[in-house]
């Protein structure tokens, strides 16, 4: 088991167990986390003074690693999310906070008609397109743009219903009215297009616990303001920024396929009620 430690070996975990036992994310849980939770503060937030994804972009070597652990994910998960999905009916996909873009080359491997478009912060694109020199084969990244920008700000436009948005393990990581505000800015940019959304989370159960669910769950609590949720709360998320559950795709690893549609329906403004 402790081959998967090795920076070389196929399903290596490496960077994950560094990053979650760095300082950054070590020290909210040791110092803060009974204060966070009576008093609802972020943890990592009161350690370092700033949220999770500032700190990020003013630490280049966490953010480094940060961004190196995300893309071992699929040596934990597998690449359910690829080949449980039918991706055929779209031609490209728009990976919203994809990062370096390692699952949605993944999802290229898989489906040769398809492109993609990673959006995501300015540090992040900056060293991309480099990382995947000489790593992959030359034609896959061929087929793979980067595109910057702040995700609770604006989108990369959608040009019609080939176009599906991703967003993996993006959500989980926001406050409600951080979701609802990213879930519309989407609808904003993709109206009138047909375009369709897919979200790849956990989906917890309406009662009970499990490890995984709550291990996550925690997780969130410690060093955003994001949370696991069951399908009832996403379901009010959507109805909130304007989209419906079309499709729900359970995987053969962890999480949950979430298909969004443009709904016609649109819930009275947020108020934070459930934040």
């Amino acid at each position: 088991m402790s081959a998967c430690l090795r920076p070389d070996h196929p399903q290596s975990v490496r960077t994950m167990i560094l990053m979650h036992n760095s300082p950054e994310m070590s020290r909210p849980w040791f110092e803060q986390l009974e204060q966070g939770v009576r008093t609802g503060q972020v943890p990592f937030e009161s350690v370092y003074g700033q949220p999770f994804y500032t700190y990020m972009d003013r630490h280049a070597d966490f953010n480094a690693l940060f961004a190196q652990a995300m893309d071992s994910v699929e040596a934990l998960t597998g690449d359910h999310f690829a080949t449980d999905f039918d991706w055929r009916r779209f031609r490209r996909v728009i990976d919203v906070g994809g990062s370096k873009g390692s699952k949605a080359l993944t999802i290229l491997k898989r489906h040769p008609h398809l492109t993609a478009t990673v959006f995501d912060r300015a540090t992040v694109v900056e060293v991309a397109g480099e990382y995947w020199a000489g790593n992959v084969e030359p034609a896959l990244p061929a087929r793979l743009q980067f595109q910057s920008g702040d995700l609770l700000t604006a989108a990369p436009t959608a040009r019609d219903d080939g176009d599906v948005y991703l967003l993996s393990a993006v959500l989980h990581g926001m406050g409600d009215a951080d979701c609802i505000q990213l879930l519309r800015n989407l609808s904003s940019a993709s109206t009138g297009s047909g375009a369709r959304v897919v979200i790849l989370e956990l989906v917890l159960a309406d009662s009970g616990t499990d490890l995984a669910g709550a291990s996550f769950d925690m997780q969130m609590l410690m060093a955003t303001r994001g949370r696991e949720r069951t399908l009832r709360e996403w379901r009010r998320l959507f109805d909130h920024s304007g989209w419906r559950l079309e499709e729900r795709v359970e995987l053969g690893g962890i999480g949950e396929i979430l298909l969004l549609q443009q709904s016609d329906f649109l819930s009275p403004q947020f108020d934070g009620c459930y934040e």
